[in-house]
């Protein structure tokens, strides 16, 4: 996926998106939570905390 589409799936700029992959800005929860949305998994995993793929269960 391109840093485009990205940027658009979470209603961002792109150069802002490139800012946060990059390490120049720190990415807000809320961005790294919508991208463990996108790419079906958890921010523990994202961010390094755990080896599990899988994400948690939503809660009812």
């Amino acid at each position: 996926m391109t840093q485009q589409q990205m940027a658009d799936r979470l209603f961002l700029n792109r150069r802002t998106y490139s800012s946060y992959e990059n390490g120049v800005r720190g990415i807000p929860i809320e961005i790294l939570s919508g991208i463990a949305d996108i790419f079906g998994t958890s921010t523990d995993y994202l961010i390094g905390r755990t080896n599990v793929k899988k994400p948690y269960p939503k809660k009812s």
